[in-house]
C-alpha cells in the first residue's frame, strides 16, 4: 500500500499505516535487531548505495521503521550491479520516485563502523527540477520528506549522511 506522505517528521511515523503495516514494522524491527546481533559476531564488510535527491536546495530524507536515525533512500548493491543503478532502484522501491541512472553522479564514498559492521557507502546525487510526488509503504519506510542541509544536520542522521552534508 503506497500513500502520500507529509514533509514533517513531527507527524506520527505510522500516520497512514494500517494494522498490517504495523505488523510489518514490528517484523522489520525484529529482523534488524537479529541482523545487528549477527553482525556483532561476524563483523561483515557491507557495500551500499544511498541517493541524495535534491530539489531547490533541499534533500529528500527517509525514516526507516527499524532505525532511529534518518537517512537517504538506499540499500545494498547487488553483485554485478552498478552503484547508480542500485541507487535508482532503491529510490523507486522506497519512495516511488524514478530517475534516470545516467543523470546520477557519485558524490561521496566513505567507510564507517556502523551497527556492528564495516559499512562502505557510496552516496550518489541527482538534482530534479520539480519536486516529485513521494509515496512510502509505511512498512520499511515510514516517512519521507525534503529538508535543507542545515535542517538535516540538526536531525539524528546516519554517519555517512552527516559526512556527505558537511563536506558539501
Amino acid at each position: 500500500m503506497m500513500s502520500r506522505v507529509t514533509d514533517s517528521p513531527d507527524s506520527p511515523p505510522a500516520g497512514d499505516a494500517t494494522l498490517v503495516d504495523l505488523g510489518f514494522q514490528t517484523a522489520y524491527k525484529a529482523a534488524h535487531r537479529m541482523l545487528r546481533a549477527w553482525w556483532s559476531v561476524r563483523r561483515p564488510h557491507t557495500r551500499g548505495a544511498l541517493i541524495a535527491l535534491w530539489n531547490q536546495g533541499e534533500i529528500l530524507l527517509v525514516k526507516n521503521s527499524y532505525r532511529a536515525q534518518f537517512t537517504l533512500p538506499g540499500g545494498y548493491v547487488k553483485p554485478g550491479e552498478a552503484v547508480t543503478d542500485a541507487a535508482a532502484r532503491e529510490l523507486a522501491e522506497e519512495c516511488d520516485v524514478r530517475v534516470d541512472p545516467s543523470s546520477i553522479r557519485v558524490a561521496y564514498v566513505g567507510v564507517h563502523r556502523f551497527e556492528n559492521r564495516t559499512d562502505e557507502v557510496t552516496i550518489v546525487e541527482v538534482e530534479v527540477p520539480q519536486r516529485p510526488r513521494i509515496a512510502v509503504d509505511h512498512r520499511e519506510v515510514v516517512w519521507a520528506g525534503f529538508k535543507t542541509a542545515a535542517e538535516a544536520l540538526a536531525m539524528p542522521i546516519v554517519p555517512h549522511l552527516r559526512d556527505y552534508l558537511v563536506a558539501r
